[in-house]
Protein backbone atom coordinates (compact mmCIF):
# COMPACT_ATOMS: atom_id res chain seq x y z
CA UNK A 1 0.00 0.00 0.00
CA UNK A 2 1.96 3.35 -1.07
CA UNK A 3 1.28 6.25 1.28
CA UNK A 4 -1.14 9.38 0.61
CA UNK A 5 -0.58 13.02 1.81
CA UNK A 6 -3.52 15.14 1.79
CA UNK A 7 -3.16 19.02 1.50
CA UNK A 8 -5.90 21.50 2.52
CA UNK A 9 -5.95 25.31 2.92
CA UNK A 10 -8.22 27.03 4.99
CA UNK A 11 -9.65 30.47 6.07
CA UNK A 12 -12.23 30.40 8.74
CA UNK A 13 -14.25 27.31 7.88
CA UNK A 14 -15.28 25.99 11.30
CA UNK A 15 -18.56 25.17 9.04
CA UNK A 16 -17.20 22.74 7.13
CA UNK A 17 -13.49 21.19 7.97
CA UNK A 18 -14.93 18.46 10.30
CA UNK A 19 -17.12 16.84 7.32
CA UNK A 20 -13.55 17.54 4.93
CA UNK A 21 -11.18 15.34 8.02
CA UNK A 22 -13.72 13.07 8.52
CA UNK A 23 -14.03 11.88 4.62
CA UNK A 24 -10.20 11.36 4.47
CA UNK A 25 -9.07 10.04 7.97
CA UNK A 26 -9.36 7.03 6.10
CA UNK A 27 -7.47 7.06 2.78
CA UNK A 28 -4.66 9.88 4.29
CA UNK A 29 -1.40 8.77 5.78
CA UNK A 30 -1.05 12.08 6.80
CA UNK A 31 -3.16 15.53 6.84
CA UNK A 32 -1.66 19.28 6.39
CA UNK A 33 -3.58 21.87 6.79
CA UNK A 34 -2.27 25.46 5.80
CA UNK A 35 -4.50 28.16 7.62
CA UNK A 36 -4.16 32.10 7.06
CA UNK A 37 -4.88 32.61 10.65
CA UNK A 38 -8.53 31.81 11.13
CA UNK A 39 -10.28 33.69 13.74
CA UNK A 40 -13.23 31.11 14.17
CA UNK A 41 -12.72 27.52 15.47
CA UNK A 42 -11.38 25.88 12.64
CA UNK A 43 -8.12 25.61 14.51
CA UNK A 44 -9.11 23.95 17.62
CA UNK A 45 -11.77 21.72 15.10
CA UNK A 46 -8.50 20.82 13.05
CA UNK A 47 -6.27 19.48 16.43
CA UNK A 48 -9.27 17.03 16.98
CA UNK A 49 -8.24 14.99 14.16
CA UNK A 50 -4.14 13.88 13.31
CA UNK A 51 -3.42 16.38 11.84
CA UNK A 52 -0.05 18.67 10.93
CA UNK A 53 -1.62 22.56 11.31
CA UNK A 54 0.73 25.43 10.00
CA UNK A 55 0.00 29.31 9.65
CA UNK A 56 0.69 30.96 6.53
CA UNK A 57 -0.80 34.59 5.45
CA UNK A 58 -2.65 34.17 2.62
CA UNK A 59 -0.69 34.49 -0.40
CA UNK A 60 -3.44 34.32 -3.57
CA UNK A 61 -5.17 30.88 -4.21
CA UNK A 62 -2.92 29.59 -6.94
CA UNK A 63 0.37 30.76 -4.51
CA UNK A 64 -1.14 29.27 -1.10
CA UNK A 65 -1.44 25.82 -2.64
CA UNK A 66 1.96 25.85 -4.06
CA UNK A 67 3.08 27.07 -0.61
CA UNK A 68 1.49 23.61 0.83
CA UNK A 69 2.93 21.53 -1.82
CA UNK A 70 6.17 21.72 0.29
CA UNK A 71 5.15 19.80 3.15
CA UNK A 72 3.93 16.93 1.87
CA UNK A 73 5.70 13.74 2.63
CA UNK A 74 4.64 11.28 0.37
CA UNK A 75 4.98 11.50 -3.26
CA UNK A 76 1.18 10.97 -4.08
CA UNK A 77 -0.91 14.18 -3.08
CA UNK A 78 -4.61 14.41 -2.92
CA UNK A 79 -5.90 18.33 -2.82
CA UNK A 80 -9.07 19.55 -1.49
CA UNK A 81 -10.65 22.62 -0.21
CA UNK A 82 -11.42 22.52 3.23
CA UNK A 83 -15.58 23.45 1.90
CA UNK A 84 -15.10 19.57 -0.23
CA UNK A 85 -15.72 16.31 0.81
CA UNK A 86 -14.90 12.64 -0.54
CA UNK A 87 -18.11 10.46 -1.58
CA UNK A 88 -17.68 6.86 -0.26
CA UNK A 89 -17.80 5.63 -4.06
CA UNK A 90 -14.61 8.37 -4.38
CA UNK A 91 -13.09 7.21 -1.04
CA UNK A 92 -13.37 3.51 -2.62
CA UNK A 93 -11.39 4.46 -6.33
CA UNK A 94 -9.00 6.15 -3.89
CA UNK A 95 -8.27 3.41 -1.84
CA UNK A 96 -8.11 1.01 -4.85
CA UNK A 97 -5.55 3.07 -6.48
CA UNK A 98 -3.24 3.53 -3.43
CA UNK A 99 -2.60 -0.21 -3.57
CA UNK A 100 -0.58 0.54 -6.85
CA UNK A 101 -0.59 4.08 -7.98
CA UNK A 102 0.02 3.85 -11.74
CA UNK A 103 -0.66 6.95 -13.37
CA UNK A 104 0.94 10.77 -12.58
CA UNK A 105 -2.67 11.96 -11.83
CA UNK A 106 -6.14 11.42 -11.08
CA UNK A 107 -9.11 13.43 -12.30
CA UNK A 108 -12.54 13.37 -10.55
CA UNK A 109 -16.28 15.00 -10.60
CA UNK A 110 -16.99 17.41 -8.49
CA UNK A 111 -20.81 17.56 -8.08
CA UNK A 112 -21.97 20.78 -5.94
CA UNK A 113 -24.38 21.44 -3.37
CA UNK A 114 -26.44 25.16 -3.92
CA UNK A 115 -28.41 25.97 -0.51
CA UNK A 116 -28.99 22.38 0.52
CA UNK A 117 -29.95 21.16 -3.44
CA UNK A 118 -27.40 19.33 -5.66
CA UNK A 119 -26.83 21.01 -9.01
CA UNK A 120 -26.61 18.14 -11.78
CA UNK A 121 -26.23 20.87 -14.58
CA UNK A 122 -25.82 24.56 -15.15
CA UNK A 123 -22.11 24.08 -15.95
CA UNK A 124 -21.68 22.83 -12.60
CA UNK A 125 -21.65 19.09 -13.68
CA UNK A 126 -19.38 17.22 -14.30
CA UNK A 127 -16.76 19.69 -13.13
CA UNK A 128 -13.57 17.10 -13.85
CA UNK A 129 -10.94 18.75 -11.34
CA UNK A 130 -7.49 16.83 -11.17
CA UNK A 131 -6.62 16.89 -7.59
CA UNK A 132 -4.61 13.62 -7.04
CA UNK A 133 -1.24 13.64 -8.25
CA UNK A 134 2.29 12.96 -8.09
CA UNK A 135 4.07 15.09 -6.66
CA UNK A 136 6.49 16.34 -8.75
CA UNK A 137 4.22 16.08 -11.68
CA UNK A 138 3.22 20.01 -11.56
CA UNK A 139 2.79 22.62 -10.11
CA UNK A 140 -0.78 25.09 -9.44
CA UNK A 141 -1.54 27.44 -11.88
CA UNK A 142 -4.28 29.10 -13.81
CA UNK A 143 -5.89 32.57 -12.85
CA UNK A 144 -6.62 33.85 -9.38
CA UNK A 145 -9.22 33.24 -7.72
CA UNK A 146 -9.49 30.03 -10.10
CA UNK A 147 -6.79 27.98 -9.64
CA UNK A 148 -6.06 24.34 -11.27
CA UNK A 149 -3.33 21.63 -11.04
CA UNK A 150 -1.11 22.37 -14.19
CA UNK A 151 0.91 18.82 -14.71
CA UNK A 152 3.73 18.19 -17.26
CA UNK A 153 3.79 17.83 -21.15
CA UNK A 154 4.57 14.17 -20.67
CA UNK A 155 2.01 13.55 -18.01
CA UNK A 156 -1.07 11.64 -18.82
CA UNK A 157 -3.56 11.61 -15.88
CA UNK A 158 -6.93 8.78 -15.82
CA UNK A 159 -10.18 9.18 -14.67
CA UNK A 160 -11.62 7.28 -11.18
CA UNK A 161 -14.89 6.75 -10.30
CA UNK A 162 -17.04 8.97 -7.14
CA UNK A 163 -17.67 12.44 -6.39
CA UNK A 164 -16.08 15.43 -5.13
CA UNK A 165 -18.41 16.68 -3.16
CA UNK A 166 -18.53 20.35 -2.69
CA UNK A 167 -20.50 22.48 -0.26
CA UNK A 168 -20.23 26.00 -2.03
CA UNK A 169 -23.07 27.96 -0.26
CA UNK A 170 -25.12 27.57 2.34
CA UNK A 171 -27.78 30.84 0.96
CA UNK A 172 -27.81 33.25 -1.56
CA UNK A 173 -26.45 36.08 0.31
CA UNK A 174 -22.97 33.89 0.13
CA UNK A 175 -22.85 32.99 -3.27
CA UNK A 176 -23.01 37.03 -3.73
CA UNK A 177 -20.45 38.01 -1.28
CA UNK A 178 -18.40 35.61 -3.01
CA UNK A 179 -19.35 37.12 -6.39
CA UNK A 180 -18.15 40.38 -5.16
CA UNK A 181 -15.25 39.22 -3.65
CA UNK A 182 -14.31 36.68 -6.75
CA UNK A 183 -14.94 39.17 -9.40
CA UNK A 184 -12.93 41.71 -7.85
CA UNK A 185 -9.44 39.21 -8.10
CA UNK A 186 -10.63 38.72 -11.63
CA UNK A 187 -10.29 42.29 -12.15
CA UNK A 188 -7.19 42.97 -10.45
CA UNK A 189 -5.61 39.74 -12.30
CA UNK A 190 -7.12 41.19 -16.03
CA UNK A 191 -5.74 44.95 -15.20
CA UNK A 192 -2.17 43.77 -14.16
CA UNK A 193 -2.02 41.72 -17.18
CA UNK A 194 -3.13 44.77 -19.24
CA UNK A 195 -6.49 44.04 -20.50
CA UNK A 196 -8.44 47.06 -21.96
CA UNK A 197 -11.80 47.42 -21.22
CA UNK A 198 -14.59 47.09 -23.81
CA UNK A 199 -18.27 47.76 -23.45
CA UNK A 200 -18.50 45.30 -26.57
CA UNK A 201 -16.68 42.62 -24.62
CA UNK A 202 -18.87 43.22 -21.01
CA UNK A 203 -22.10 43.29 -22.64
CA UNK A 204 -21.57 40.08 -25.13
CA UNK A 205 -19.64 38.48 -22.17
CA UNK A 206 -22.47 38.87 -19.71
CA UNK A 207 -25.28 37.91 -21.97
CA UNK A 208 -22.94 34.87 -23.44
CA UNK A 209 -22.65 33.65 -19.63
CA UNK A 210 -26.42 33.31 -18.96
CA UNK A 211 -26.85 31.60 -22.16
CA UNK A 212 -24.72 29.33 -22.19
CA UNK A 213 -25.26 27.93 -18.37
CA UNK A 214 -29.07 28.21 -18.18
CA UNK A 215 -29.41 26.80 -21.76
CA UNK A 216 -26.58 25.31 -23.34
CA UNK A 217 -25.37 23.90 -20.32
CA UNK A 218 -29.12 23.00 -19.09
CA UNK A 219 -29.40 24.85 -16.08
CA UNK A 220 -33.21 25.09 -16.48
CA UNK A 221 -32.84 21.51 -15.81
CA UNK A 222 -31.58 22.95 -12.58
CA UNK A 223 -35.02 24.34 -11.86
CA UNK A 224 -34.91 27.23 -9.74
CA UNK A 225 -31.45 27.17 -8.39
CA UNK A 226 -30.22 26.72 -11.90
CA UNK A 227 -31.86 30.48 -13.14
CA UNK A 228 -30.17 31.88 -9.88
CA UNK A 229 -26.93 30.60 -10.71
CA UNK A 230 -26.71 31.69 -14.41
CA UNK A 231 -27.94 34.65 -13.15
CA UNK A 232 -25.43 35.12 -10.54
CA UNK A 233 -22.82 33.75 -13.60
CA UNK A 234 -23.54 36.32 -15.35
CA UNK A 235 -23.79 38.96 -12.81
CA UNK A 236 -20.13 37.56 -11.90
CA UNK A 237 -18.89 38.70 -15.17
CA UNK A 238 -20.43 42.18 -15.36
CA UNK A 239 -18.95 42.87 -12.39
CA UNK A 240 -15.52 41.79 -13.33
CA UNK A 241 -15.69 44.60 -16.46
CA UNK A 242 -17.05 47.42 -14.33
CA UNK A 243 -14.36 46.77 -12.02
CA UNK A 244 -11.93 46.82 -14.65
CA UNK A 245 -13.21 49.98 -16.57
CA UNK A 246 -12.67 51.32 -12.70
CA UNK A 247 -8.67 50.19 -12.25
CA UNK A 248 -7.77 51.16 -15.38
CA UNK A 249 -9.64 55.10 -14.64
CA UNK A 250 -8.05 55.06 -11.55
CA UNK A 251 -4.74 54.20 -12.95
CA UNK A 252 -4.54 57.18 -15.30
CA UNK A 253 -5.53 59.95 -12.71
Amino acid sequence: MEKLSVLIITFNEEKNIKRCLDSVKDVADEIVVVDSFSTDGTEEICKKYDVRFIKQKFLGYIEQKNYALQYAKFEYILSLDADEALSGELKNSISEEKKNFKYDGYTMNRLTNYCGKWIKHSGWYPDKKLRLFKSNSGKWGGVNPHDKFIQNVKTKPTHIKGNLLHYSFYSVEEHIDQINKFSTIKAKELFKKGVKFSFVKMFSSTLAKFFKHYFIKSGFLDGWNGFVISVNSAHSTFLKYVKLRQYIRDAKK
